[in-house]
């Protein structure tokens, strides 16, 4: 179904001027409606009860009540309301907390606009979003936590063939590599990534990699 209205968007994040930047960002783009706000985890939980936002993005390292506590907070309480994590490169233990606590996503806060977009509007769906530049290491790590999306959804079937290319996805396979591995065009797999990602209904390679791992489609200890 069309989106009619705006999703609506509240921010939190001790930083004036990332903040600042953050909100400049979602008032440029159409879909989206910023209702609010925070510096710092208790206010974030305050905006949240007064304005009900659909989407709050927020960072995880804030004064007074930090991130992963809002999130867990919100999400007990205010459980319609979806949450992304906003991490540092140095943060993937935070970023399991912050899953584990009830955030949907989470991306790096130097990611680009469309992917911040990208993220808000899967999230807003009910479905997870990984940022691009997540590591192997940090994809197995939340393959093993408790995170799990997934488990209240039907399962997908999938061809031999679609299995094959989701292991190689997996290993970090390009689609040139997937191609020559499988006597296939790059072309061919690049059709084959797109069917798989839309079954799966994930958006970046650490999605397939996690849904995958989640689902016993790949198992990252027989690499």
């Amino acid at each position: 179904m069309e989106q009619l209205l705006p999703i609506r968007v509240l921010i939190a994040d001790d930083h004036d001027i990332f903040r600042d930047g953050l909100s400049l960002l979602l008032m440029k783009e159409p879909t989206i409606e910023l209702v609010g706000d925070a510096a710092n985890g208790k206010r974030l939980i305050q905006m949240a009860k007064e304005l009900h936002p659909d989407i709050i993005l927020t960072d995880l390292k804030m004064p007074e009540i930090d991130g992963i506590e809002a999130i867990k907070t919100i999400k007990e309480q205010l459980p319609a309301i979806k949450t992304i994590a906003l991490s540092s490169f140095d943060s993937d233990a935070m970023v399991i907390d912050a899953l584990e606590a009830g955030a949907m996503g989470y991306i790096i806060k130097n990611a680009d606009r469309g992917e911040i977009i990208d993220a808000i509007r899967m999230v807003f769906t009910g479905s997870p979003y990984y940022c691009k530049t997540t590591s192997s290491r940090l994809v197995k790590l939340i393959a093993r936590s408790e995170f799990n999306p997934y488990k209240t959804d039907a399962p997908k079937l999938f061809s031999d063939k679609e299995k094959d290319i989701i292991r190689l996805i997996c290993e970090e396979k390009t689609s040139k590599e997937i191609g020559e591995l499988l006597f296939m065009s790059s072309r061919t797999v690049e059709g084959h990534r797109v069917k798989i990602l839309e079954k799966m209904n994930v958006k970046t390679t650490a999605g397939v990699a996690i849904y995958a791992i989640k689902n016993g489609l790949y198992n990252p200890d027989q690499e």
